[in-house]
């Protein structure tokens, strides 16, 4: 991606964050605004909403105070004093005091519960009454919700219970309103919230009749059942979220015996539009802002990085060798200074690399003189003493003179041989020719390197050196010079060799990791310090008393050729290990 495709990028980027930041600030706080009405306008609700069900309680209570006071249950209650009464011609009463007071149920019943006469099923006289009715109920003259069996199942109702007494006996006035959904109706809630009854048998109704997908108040439910406390959820009735209702749930329990729950519904549909047009609306205002962005960005980027482009041109033509490259400063400002001082550098590097190749050319070759100097000097002293030597025996011991000529010669070929290897690594060393590259399996390589070295190991007269292979069979295939890389691993076998003047272990190892090849060549000579390690490889360096320092660098050059690395590790006494590692060759 170009510096300028990013710039476009962040600019328009930083416009559209920046509008959804203050969207989503400003949707935030709705809602906490919102939350904060709907939890006081839930609680507002909910006291209305028990004011209401209070009034309803007292209206029965009334009702039922009244239909005691009436004149034929006084009668009933006369009736009852009596050794034998006979209330076999009050069994209609009761309906007829519900029908005159507007109560769903009405009984009239003896001390023990017995009906007398029921308004709900007049053919259940003399029978026991079946209403949930406690001791404490037919004493505290309170209201009370109960438990009401009828033809179509189990009906709660708001009941009271009025105690007539005439005399000795007394008998009880029991009415009831039942929950159901005129009920909910009637009490009169606020435009957007609504009255729910459940009942402990399973069905859900509000004012209109029973609710649908009564299965998303489940949680709710499962909650009121097991805590029999006020319990609150928001219930999303289909997947429009606009049909969400923030839902109180008030248990109705009569004695240890839950009978159900009110349950107040406050519909969020207002606030979820609300939410939704701040959301569409960030969104319209996101889009024109990131197009605005587009916009500017792309005037801004091309007034920017047009003037970049041309220094990143500048740069990659003095990269690839024109050095004369220079740059047009258009502008006074950073840009322009930028561009002045690449061609101020420019200057400058060509002045330098003209010093620093004059300097290089001088210091190599005095390094070459020095190091020619060096290692000839070596041998020509031994052949200026030889020489001499003749000289000497010539003149002072004639009769000796042919075992000292000899002696004398011998000397002569082995120094001309040492002379002859010395400019032959140098020559070596100075034309090295390109590698011709072939497959080569690294750990077949290996073998045949060792094997050259095999009657060295255990020679007569030499320290035993015990070779030891850890050759990976698989994968170690690599694009190489057989005869360079063969080269590069007899120089590192024979620097271990030389390494162990005592004997000791040649270890060499091949493996393959993730697409590399490392050749491992260890001994447990001497070692390298870390200073030597760091120096090793640098052409004319070397550790040995006799050597050239050429050996490691041309196997640092052919490896280089190979596009591998090559590094050492080791520590004084502990030995060193060298390790090269190569690309693994590619199947066509």
């Amino acid at each position: 991606m170009t510096f300028r495709t990013r710039l476009l990028l962040v600019s328009s980027l930083t416009v559209a964050g920046a509008v959804a930041l203050v969207s989503g600030a400003v949707s935030g706080a709705t809602r906490r605004a919102f939350d904060r009405i709907s939890e006081e306008r839930r609680k507002g609700v909910t006291d209305q909403f028990q004011r209401e069900v209070i009034s309803q309680d007292r209206e029965v209570e009334d009702k039922v105070q009244r239909a005691a006071a009436s004149g034929a249950v006084q009668q009933i209650a006369v009736e009852a004093n009596k050794s034998e009464p006979d209330f076999s011609t009050f069994v209609d009463e009761a309906r007829a005091q519900a029908d005159a007071q507007a109560l769903d149920f009405l009984d009239i019943l003896q001390p023990d519960l017995t009906i007398i006469s029921s308004a709900s099923a007049p053919a259940r006289f003399g029978y026991k009454s079946d209403w949930l009715i406690a001791p404490d109920d037919v004493s505290a003259a309170k209201s009370f919700l109960t438990r009401i069996p009828t033809d179509n199942g189990t009906a709660v109702a708001f009941a009271a219970v009025h105690a007539v007494s005439v005399g000795d006996k007394s008998i009880l006035v029991v009415g009831a309103r039942k929950l159901d959904p005129p009920f909910l109706a009637s009490l009169g809630v606020a435009p957007g919230v609504r009255a729910m009854l459940w009942l402990a048998s399973g069905e859900v109704m509000d004012a209109s009749g029973p609710v649908a997908n009564q299965q998303n108040l489940a949680g709710l439910l499962d909650t009121v059942r097991r805590t029999r406390q006020k319990a609150f959820a928001t219930v999303q009735w289909t997947r429009d979220p606009a049909t969400a209702e923030s839902i109180v749930a008030l248990p109705l329990v009569h004695g240890d015996t839950l009978l159900g729950a009110l349950l107040v519904g406050t519909s969020l549909r207002e606030q979820v539009l609300l939410e939704k047009g701040i959301l569409w609306t960030g969104i319209g205002v996101g889009g024109a802002g990131i197009l605005l962005g587009v916009l500017i960005g792309f005037w801004t980027t091309l007034r920017v990085t047009r003037p970049v482009a041309q220094l990143v041109s500048g740069v990659e033509a003095v990269a690839g060798g024109d050095w004369n490259t220079r740059v047009r400063v258009q502008s006074g400002d950073e840009i322009g200074q930028l561009a002045g001082a690449f061609n101020k550098m420019t200057e400058q590097l060509i002045e330098q690399r003209d010093r620093a190749i004059q300097a290089e050319r001088v210091a190599a070759w005095r390094e070459l003189a020095r190091r020619l100097a060096h290692e000839l000097k070596n041998p020509l002293f031994p052949l200026q003493i030889t020489i001499e030597n003749l000289q000497r025996a010539r003149e002072r011991h004639a009769e000796e003179f042919d075992e000292v000529f000899r002696e004398s010669t011998a000397t002569l070929l082995a120094e001309m041989q040492n002379l002859k290897t010395i400019v032959g690594q140098f020559s070596d060393f100075a034309k090295m020719p390109p590698p011709e590259f072939e497959a080569v399996n690294a750990s077949a390589l290996v073998r045949e390197v060792m094997k050259l070295f095999e009657a060295q190991f255990h020679a007569e007269g030499r320290p035993c050196i015990e070779p030891m292979l850890e050759l990976a069979e698989a994968n170690v295939e690599i694009s190489a010079d057989p005869l360079q890389l063969s080269r590069a691993l007899r120089n590192l076998m024979l620097n271990a060799m030389d390494a162990m003047p005592e004997g000791g272990t040649l270890r060499v190892s091949t493996e393959a990791d993730d697409g590399t090849v490392r050749i491992a060549v260890s001994d447990s000579g001497q070692g390298l310090s870390e200073e030597e390690c760091a120096r090793l490889f640098t052409p004319y360096y070397t550790t040995k008393r006799h050597g050239t320092g050429l050996g490691l660098a041309i196997v640092q050059s052919v490896v280089s050729d190979h596009h591998g690395r090559i590094s050492v590790s080791g520590q004084p006494g502990r030995g060193a290990t060298f390790t090269i590692e190569l690309p693994a060759r590619r199947n066509a």
